[in-house]
């Protein structure tokens, strides 16, 4: 596709002019290259001479990152859409900027045979349709293929939280006290996952057993651990050699992102036999747990980083024994 071509190596060069020209040259330098550019095919090669196909996606990418950045997205929001559109491209096996409808739909079938739930493929849905709009509105591509998807249906019910039970098959299915350690700051702080892999060392004060995160719309937050938790840590970090200032790091003393810590869940989660696994879903446990423990729901907010209460109820399964023995408490016969 020459005219995608083209644009992809102006853009290329404005990216690459910001860095020393002022930007009202480089912009008569781009509009000058462009007329210039309007007699002559382009065609762009990437590494292995795949046409270009793998690098074109890339390049497609990170030019809608680097303009979600300008507009004010969090750094774990821009990683999350780089994972999903980067996974995107892997799996389909064309360009982005060829990926159809029917591209689209087969993927979305995959997604769902390997038991990816309804409510993933509908949120990962949100982020395609988001890409491709701005593609679209941008003059990249000519068509935008989530226009044909439709509504995706997915099941509104509240996801359940880990029974005592299950998180004690949980905790006694860790190998080793990087798993020990995830586990209990999950369930302690109820943090996501994102925000979790953002955590230094340096953060955590063990004194006060508190820590700061940078939550959604680089909110900032105070959340806590339990002395279990901070015993957890302290171990896991006297085992370390490295000097990384990640509080949680892979192979090779690399920070940990999302994708490390859900596999790490669901292989314990596979030992423990508990389905459902996830980092969300200790979300979910903690905030019911508090509500159930006497928290006002006010405060269950601050702790998950919710500007509305109405997005913390989601998160809260209420329990049935408790609301029975309030309603004999309170109300008047």
């Amino acid at each position: 596709m020459p005219i995608l071509d083209k644009k992809l190596l102006l853009a290329d060069i404005e990216k690459r002019l910001n860095a020393y020209v002022p930007a009202d040259t480089v912009r008569r330098i781009i509009a000058d290259a462009g007329q210039a550019l309007t007699n002559y095919e382009v065609m762009s090669f990437g590494p292995g001479g795949d046409g270009g196909g793998k690098n074109e996606s890339m390049q497609l990418i990170q030019l809608y990152l680097d303009a979600k950045s300008i507009e004010g997205k969090a750094d774990s929001t821009l990683n999350r859409y780089k994972e999903l559109l980067e996974r995107l491209a892997e799996e389909v096996g064309v360009p982005l900027s060829k990926v159809t409808v029917y591209h689209l739909r087969q993927h979305m079938m995959s997604e769902k045979s390997r038991g990816v739930c309804m409510n993933t493929i509908k949120n990962k849905g949100y982020v395609y349709s988001a890409f491709y709009h701005w593609l679209r509105n941008e003059g990249l591509i000519e068509n935008d293929p989530t226009a044909g998807i439709g509504v995706i249906k997915a099941n509104s019910e509240k996801e359940s939280p880990f029974s005592s039970q299950e998180l004690q098959l949980i905790k006694e299915a860790c190998q080793n006290d990087r798993h020990r350690a995830i586990v209990h700051f999950l369930l302690s702080t109820g943090c996501r996952v994102s925000e979790m892999c953002s955590v230094n060392r340096s953060d955590i004060d063990f004194q006060s057993l508190s820590l700061q995160v940078n939550g959604k719309g680089n909110k900032t937050r105070t959340v806590y651990i339990d002395d279990v938790t901070a015993m957890m840590l302290k171990r896991y970090l006297a085992s370390r050699k490295d000097s990384s200032p990640a509080l949680f790091v892979g192979r090779h003393a690399k920070r940990s992102d999302p994708h490390d810590i859900r596999l790490i869940l669901t292989g314990i989660g596979e030992r423990a036999h508990v389905p459902g696994v996830h980092p969300h879903r200790f979300r979910h446990t903690l905030a019911t747990q508090l509500v159930d423990r006497g928290m006002s729901i006010q405060e269950v907010a601050n702790i998950l980083g919710h500007a509305k209460l109405d997005t913390t109820m989601v998160y809260v399964t209420v329990n049935q024994r408790n609301t029975e023995n309030s309603y004999r408490k309170y109300a008047c016969m």
